[in-house]
């Protein structure tokens, strides 16, 4: 298996903490299928720039609230 990405993320944290969403429901407010959120929460799959400003904003916090990095 190949090295994960650089950008870590705080998505289920976030999700869990505004009350229990599922990752369906997430997938639906941003647009994407819930398998990519379940891939982006497992560090699978670094989701577009567009997609990262939806997260954020479902959660009403800026995008370095949700993902960071940690590359060279």
């Amino acid at each position: 298996m190949g090295k994960p990405p650089p950008i870590t993320n705080r998505v289920r944290e976030l999700r869990e903490a505004h009350g229990q969403m599922s990752q369906a429901a997430l997938g639906e407010a941003v647009g994407v299928s819930r398998h990519t959120i379940i891939a982006i929460e497992q560090a699978r799959y670094s989701p577009s720039l567009e997609t990262g400003f939806r997260i954020a904003k479902v959660f009403n916090v800026g995008l370095e609230d949700v993902f960071g990095w940690e590359g060279d």
